[in-house]
């Protein structure tokens, strides 16, 4: 079989349920997988022949993509911050707001880097680890650690963290059950399941369908459980004019301010996406009193 053909039939099998650009992404993505070949190369090379074994493949592909899971699950990876992970049904696909929250965080602290004093960071429900691998790989005079409930997910992050070529302190921890942290930070950060369930009806199919309930979803009664369980923690395990940061649902940010406002912190900001939604918040730790 030809690329041409492969392609063409590609498409024809997929019309209908994906967007016709959606449709020749996923084909150029495959092909970059499959066939170790660029857009450029496919276009240029329509007569090319596609062996069995690669045509099977892509077969596969199609009918995973027809019940909606995600091609990143599909090929097994994804990029996140300029960097390579590796991703699967026990973790999120690390999205695009997460990317602004990991800019926000470091253009908070590329300058401050010293090889004598580390900072301490800690991500709290790191999944595949994609902000606490950030992180450490480009501030790297820092110390990172992070945690998450699910083993299955710690297993990618160490995957991920090899990958990159940095040094995590992983460890397994339930945070909603915790009353301690193994130490203080000065930084600690979190994109803790934050979807209620009345909002479900707003995701789409992949999402829905594939991607762990555990690690987006929160009941409609207590939408900020894990906001108050993490900033309470926080308070003891801060270092003096400690940071907290998270990512947020755009339509909890009042609350969510009350809510730190309440437990003590200060200087409370709130950062919209580039979409223009509230996603992001950061706070202060106040000094004790002396």
């Amino acid at each position: 079989m030809k690329i041409s053909e492969l392609k063409s039939n590609f498409k024809k099998t997929l019309s209908g349920l994906y967007p016709s650009e959606e449709v020749e992404s996923f084909f150029n993505i495959l092909s970059e997988k499959y066939l170790n070949l660029s857009r450029i190369e496919i276009a240029l090379n329509p007569d090319k022949t596609v062996s069995e074994m690669e045509d099977e493949k892509f077969q596969k592909a199609i009918l995973r993509l027809k019940i909606h899971e995600p091609i990143q699950y599909i090929i097994g990876e994804t990029e996140f911050y300029g960097l390579p992970f590796k991703v699967n049904k026990h973790t999120l696909i690390p999205r695009p707001e997460t990317e602004e929250l990991v800019e926000w965080i470091y253009s908070e602290f590329s300058n401050q880097q010293s090889t004598i004093n580390q900072q301490q960071f800690l991500d709290i429900g790191t999944g595949s680890g994609c902000i606490a691998i950030s992180l450490a790989k480009y501030l790297p005079n820092s110390k990172v650690s992070a945690l998450d409930i699910f083993e299955e997910a710690l297993k990618i992050a160490q995957q991920n963290a090899e990958m990159n070529k940095v040094k995590i302190d992983f460890f397994q921890k339930d945070i909603l059950a915790a009353e301690t942290l193994p130490k203080k930070y000065d930084v600690i950060i979190s994109n803790p399941p934050y979807v209620r369930e009345l909002e479900k009806k707003q995701m789409q199919q992949n999402v829905l369908k594939h991607e762990p309930e555990s690690a987006l979803y929160v009941g409609n009664e207590d939408p900020l459980l894990f906001y108050r369980t993490i900033s309470r923690l926080a308070k003891n395990h801060l270092n003096p004019n400690g940071k907290l940061f998270f990512e947020i649902n755009e339509y909890l940010a009042y609350e969510l301010t009350d809510l730190l406002r309440g437990e003590g912190f200060k200087n409370i900001q709130v950062k919209k996406d580039i979409f223009g939604k509230d996603r992001m918040i950061k706070c202060n730790l106040n000094e004790p009193a002396k």
